[in-house]
């Protein structure tokens, strides 16, 4: 018999006389978390405890495999579009709810199974003594969404576990396992999970009998750190090295980890109800920040694309054999990413040297797996033992799909393809890894077109989460079921898109990578524009990236997809990436480039500056070198990024703004505070972008306003 039954809590009376447990049980879900639903309904059950006549301990258990894996994301965008005050206001009426529990008048035992993650493990250090599992996992990740605990987390973590390992587990956002959290005096004990919920009952029986001092334990989170102690001093040097980390450690424009930290330091002086208000206004501030709003959305944009994924592979049938034609660094990527996820691989090459180079990747990328501790040398051997180089086509037909991975020529793809067709069963798939060509082009040599279907893996592939699946006009719908199917089995995030030049994601960076080209023309310092954008929160600026690409290689993807696009992308007479390339300075694979580059630690190129590429750019500055101002560079770099990526939405070469920004954010680093380049237009707001637009449009047709826009703009409308 149930004292209360709600859609996600049931209170029920435990066998021995005075203990009743909160178990919580989403209905409907296979996770808990805090919803106002939730909230809710916690909140009546305290009124029902504090009510309750012979009450002598709280047990919480949870039902699912978890214990709650903190709040509902979903309803962040809503909440977080509110005031900072009233975001404030909102939090602390929910903290209260767990103040409330802190503060029974009698012992509770958290059981903790599965993850207890941000609200999870908030809720958890409101009770007088937590049990865990040796699996379970428990943490505060909140910092990950821009933001950072605020239901008393940050606040009870500091008198639970000092300073330096609240500092740790709140700027951070990563979990810890069991004997951590015990070793941090966060848990109390651990318990297999057969034998949690008897243990934790016997724990809260001899709580009750007084054998464990649960009153001091409570007393001790409402006060604040004892003045001139060495508690205390312990404290402000965490705090202060905390501090310098996160200094050092933060994402430009991130603040969720440094206002907490800082926020803390001054809670740590007050007693729970001041430093909970603390926690909670400042919450507010940092919720209303571009990165938590940016974040928030990206994690939603995940959550989306996942399923929309899903749909995608329905009716697949699943690829144990796999073939790629093509080895060097690309296809050894793709072989071992495929090997390390139980598919055997047959990885040709019509070169021994490229496979020699290919089977060389793989041995790298799982030496560095097993170096990180996510593959034990057996395994590393056994993923290599499933990749089989060969100089010809034996065993192909036996595969369920075989991926093309040569030279981005169109017409050597077409030949191998064409020759391979015949060999295949019908039901087998193939695919292309073309970055720039289009899937319609390839097929044209095929004479069943419909099985080709695109497959573009971002280098390095075992790094890289986005594949692009090309969609062409003829690819068939089992095609692209397969090749998303495969992707995902892969633990990539895969996103469907409609044939064009450049797809979606090269697309969209030659719009960004040609606003580069055209401020060097214009005078600019390539330094200046990497310093520019580096500081705007791309992890390199557009002058290193070419370096590392290859000025060979991004030269060519330049050409053939601007003359997809000649309207609004015209042949440039001033081309610095034809011009490095003529001189042979091809970047990192050449030691020249924009930049010099000698062997570093550990074989990583060590970049330094090369100061003949300023003499050599004077050719194209008819005007000469001139300064820019660091917002002028951004615009003239961002906002031909923002109109192709709005573009490629209207146009339907991608289904959603969601796709479109975390295509961006995971195929080219985008900015995480910013969030995608819609995301980023939202946030400008669209009369801005347009003003800007227009603002710039001497510079040529890159800053056009498409009239899908100019519309939005008048109605002042969102992409999300």
């Amino acid at each position: 018999m149930h004292v209360y039954q709600g859609q996600t809590i049931r209170l029920s009376p435990l066998p021995e006389e005075g203990f009743l447990e909160i178990c919580f049980d989403r209905q409907g879900e296979a996770v808990n978390k805090f919803d106002d639903r939730t909230i809710g309904e916690l909140r009546e059950v305290i009124a029902l405890l504090r009510r309750e006549r012979g009450l002598r301990g709280v047990l919480v258990t949870s039902a699912k495999d978890t214990f709650i894996v903190g709040a509902d994301i979903t309803e962040f965008s809503a909440k977080f579009s509110r005031p900072a005050a009233e975001i404030s206001s909102d939090i602390q009426r929910n903290s209260e709810v767990f103040t409330q529990f802190e503060d029974l008048p009698v012992p509770s035992v958290m059981a903790i199974d599965g993850y207890a993650l941000g609200g999870g493990l908030e809720f958890a250090l409101a009770g007088a003594l937590r049990m865990m599992s040796p699996t379970a996992q428990i943490g505060v990740p909140e910092v990950k969404l821009g933001i950072f605990p605020g239901y008393g987390g940050t606040v009870r973590l500091v008198r639970v576990a000092g300073a330096a390992t609240a500092c740790a587990w709140v700027a951070s956002g990563r979990p810890s396992n069991a004997d951590a959290a015990l070793a941090a005096g966060v848990v109390d004990d651990i318990a297999a999970s057969a034998q949690l919920r008897e243990r934790a009952i016997d724990c809260l029986r001899r709580a009750a009998a007084g054998e464990i001092d649960w009153r001091g334990r409570q007393a001790r989170k409402r006060l604040p750190l004892a003045a001139g102690t060495a508690e205390t001093a312990d404290a402000a040097a965490a705090f202060e090295a905390a501090k310098a980390h996160v200094a050092q450690t933060s994402a430009p424009h991130q603040p969720a980890a440094s206002a907490a930290v800082e926020m803390m330091q001054r809670a740590a002086a007050l007693d729970r109800e001041r430093a909970l208000q603390l926690e909670a206004r400042v919450f507010g501030e940092v919720a209303r920040s571009q990165a938590a709003v940016a974040m928030v959305r990206t994690f939603l944009n995940e959550q989306a694309v996942r399923k929309l994924a899903r749909a995608a592979s329905k009716g697949a049938l699943p690829v144990r054999q796999a073939g790629v034609l093509g080895a060097g660094i690309m296809g050894g990527g793709i072989a071992f990413s495929l090997a390390s996820k139980g598919v055997h691989v047959r990885m040709k090459d019509i070169r021994k040297e490229a496979l020699d180079q290919g089977l060389a990747e793989a041995r790298k990328q799982a030496a560095r797996q097993v170096r990180s501790g996510r593959l034990s040398e057996a395994r590393g051997a056994e993923v290599l033992a499933a990749i089989t180089p060969q100089l010809d086509d034996s065993g192909l037909g036996e595969c369920e799909l075989v991926l093309e991975a040569i030279v981005e020529n169109l017409d050597a793809k077409r030949e191998v393809l064409a020759a391979l067709e015949p060999a295949l069963a019908p039901s087998v798939v193939l695919a292309s890894n073309t970055s720039s060509l289009r899937i319609d082009d390839i097929a044209a040599a095929l004479k069943n077109p419909d099985r080709l279907v695109g497959m573009h893996f971002f280098n390095p592939v075992p790094v890289m989460q986005l594949v692009e699946v090309v969609c062409g006009s003829r690819t068939s719908d089992a095609a692209v079921a397969s090749a998303a199917a495969l992707v995902t089995a892969m633990d990539k995030t895969a996103i469907v898109v409609r044939d064009c030049p450049g797809f979606l994601v090269n697309r969209v960076l030659t719009a960004y990578m040609r606003g580069f080209l055209r401020l060097v023309t214009d005078g600019a310092d390539f330094v200046e524009v990497d310093r520019a954008m580096e500081a705007f929160g791309w992890p390199m600026g557009p002058a290193y990236l070419e370096d590392v690409v290859g000025m060979d290689t991004g030269s060519h993807v330049n050409d053939v997809i601007s003359a997809g696009y000649p309207g609004r992308m015209p042949p440039l007479a001033n081309d610095a990436l034809r011009l490095m390339a003529r001189h042979g300075r091809f970047g990192q694979k050449s030691g020249l480039g924009f930049y010099r580059y000698e062997p570093g630690e550990g074989g990583k190129p060590r970049r330094s500056p090369a100061h003949d590429s300023h003499a050599l750019l004077q050719v194209l500055q008819p005007q000469g070198r001139r300064a820019f101002a660091s917002e002028e560079i951004v615009d003239r770099m961002m906002l031909p990024m923002v109109l192709e990526a709005s573009r490629a939405l209207q146009e339907g070469v991608a289904g959603s703004a969601a796709e479109v920004d975390l295509a961006i954010k995971l195929g080219l680093g985008f900015p995480a505070y910013a969030g995608g380049p819609l995301q980023y237009a939202d946030w400008l707001g669209l009369p801005e972008v347009v003003a800007r637009c227009d603002r710039l449009r001497a510079l040529g047709p890159a800053y056009d306003v498409p009239a899908h826009l100019r519309l939005m703009a008048v109605h002042d409308t969102r992409f999300h």
